[in-house]
């Protein structure tokens, strides 16, 4: 295994899903979110606007694009920045995204060093990269310096027993059911110590 594997798994999870573009924003809609954050009626929304109610209902309902006044009117009425009325609002209601992986059927990449089994792999723009690793390492003479890569790391031991190497720690041994989460920019290194290849849970931040 060399220094950049890591990296090419990230490369290969980013580009796998592809990318998706971005929606234009709907100004009405948009309006009518913010009206609602304050718990404001058509009326009241108005009224705090200095707009007439049918002006502002035209607005909400795309059947009338407002002047720059009416903007500012707007933005002024909700108490927000005129870019603020044009910046999408954060989405925290459920995505209802979600990706089944069955036992055996991950995108595969094999090293000297690892079988990587990536999961989730139909899912783009993840924020993580999970896949399950068969550690086939038994000595650190195998691998050609440290691994390292951006983001931070958690490993869990699913069966057999591992010990990790890191740059600034003392190695340490781990059985099945043990974890570790870790500066991924840290150099480090999984050998087996079992007579089977171990077998690990890894999850990397992709922010």
């Amino acid at each position: 295994m060399t220094n950049s594997d890591p990296k090419r798994l990230i490369r290969i999870a980013r580009e796998s899903g592809g990318e998706v573009a971005a929606e234009p924003l709907n100004l009405g809609q948009r309006v009518r979110e913010l009206r609602k954050a304050q718990g404001w009626t058509l009326d009241q929304a108005a009224r705090q606007a200095g707009l007439a109610r049918s002006t502002l209902s035209k607005i909400e309902n795309g059947q009338m694009s407002p002047t720059y006044e009416a903007v500012k009117k707007l933005a002024e009425g909700l108490k927000i920045s005129v870019p603020q009325l044009f910046t999408p609002a954060d989405r925290a209601q459920v995505s209802g995204r979600m990706a089944v992986t069955k036992a055996g059927s991950g995108q595969a990449h094999v090293t000297a060093t690892y079988e990587h089994e990536l999961l989730a792999g139909g899912l783009s723009r993840k924020q993580m990269l999970p896949y399950r690793a068969t550690i086939r390492a038994r000595s650190m003479a195998e691998f050609d310096g440290w691994v390292r890569h951006d983001g931070e790391e958690f490993l869990y031991v699913l069966t057999g027993v591992i010990r990790l190497y890191t740059e600034f720690y003392e190695p340490v041994e781990l059985r099945r059911g043990d974890s570790v989460y870790y500066d991924a920019t840290m150099g480090h290194n999984v050998v087996s110590l079992s007579d089977e290849a171990a077998t690990i849970l890894w999850v990397t931040s992709l922010a």
